[in-house]
């Protein structure tokens, strides 16, 4: 039988179609993680290009509350007004360096009435209670502040907070405990502020550039592609090998490969096996 007539039977033709199929999924996969990459890439050149842009007023870029694009994010602006500091949220699960806590969030009341979320920063959790053992105050006089621009988060369904907290900074939740005007496309980062108080929050960090392992892992679905039809060829010729191992020119090809295996020099790891199972007698 020739080996590809054996290759052509039923029942390698359905190991073949396994592969095709496994190949199909391995570039699918492939693809993802290029994506993946390329979002990594595209948020880095944003963070590039806005982190420390020159602030600009809020309304330049955000002309109405719900006003917001992705291109937005990290943008610096300028926004002065009074700090409502009954109104202020401590939002759950915000890990910094690794230490859990919070992020206050303090609206301010901007001079035309409506008012924009401020994050001032990060706080602990405390060390005998689910809370921060002491949150700054923010300052009673009129201030100018500077932020970066974050969009809205999403609820996540199935989670709860104790009063005064919030589980993510959803915008419009907050607008609704507010009860005023809110802008509910996007809130602020706090970069500083004028006049400051001697102590505030800690300040978020400028986020790691990093594109991420994404185009090691694309390469390594490729080869998987790869690799599950050299194994199919492999199977095809051991298989082809043992149903003609009577065939004379089989048997010759046979002790061809003998000899070159003979012949080939031994590997360390070869010597050390054979110690060991001499050893082993």
């Amino acid at each position: 039988m020739k080996i590809w007539r054996l290759a052509l039977t039923r029942r390698w033709l359905g190991y073949l179609a396994v592969a095709v199929v496994f190949a199909i999924a391995c570039a699918g996969l492939s693809r993802w993680q290029v994506d993946r990459t390329n979002e990594a890439r595209n948020a880095n050149q944003l963070v590039e290009r806005n982190f420390n842009s020159s602030p600009v007023p809020l309304s330049s870029v955000l002309p109405g509350l719900t006003s917001y694009r992705a291109s937005n994010e990290w943008k610096q602006v300028s926004v002065s007004g009074r700090y409502l500091p009954s109104e202020e949220l401590l939002v759950r699960n915000r890990p910094l360096d690794g230490n859990p806590g919070f992020e206050v969030l303090t609206p301010l009341l901007l001079d035309d009435g409506t008012v924009f979320v401020v994050d001032r920063g990060f706080v602990p959790t405390g060390s005998k209670q689910d809370r921060p053992d002491h949150i700054p105050e923010p300052t009673t006089d009129r201030v100018s502040v500077i932020v970066r621009l974050q969009g809205s988060e999403p609820v996540i369904d199935g989670r709860t907070a104790a009063s005064g907290q919030i589980q993510t900074i959803n915008l419009p939740t907050v607008a609704s405990l507010v009860a005023k005007p809110t802008y509910t496309g996007a809130y602020g980062l706090m970069v500083s502020e004028s006049p400051s108080v001697a102590t505030r929050p800690r300040a978020q960090p400028e986020p790691t550039l990093d594109e991420g392992l994404h185009i090691s892992y694309a390469i390594q679905w490729v080869l998987f592609a790869i690799m599950a039809f050299l194994g199919l060829g492999y199977a095809i010729r051991q298989e082809y090998r043992i149903r003609n191992a009577d065939d004379p020119e089989e048997r010759e090809r046979a002790d061809e490969r003998e000899r070159r295996k003979l012949a080939k020099p031994r590997s360390d790891s070869e010597i050390e096996d054979e110690m060991l199972e001499r050893a082993g007698r």
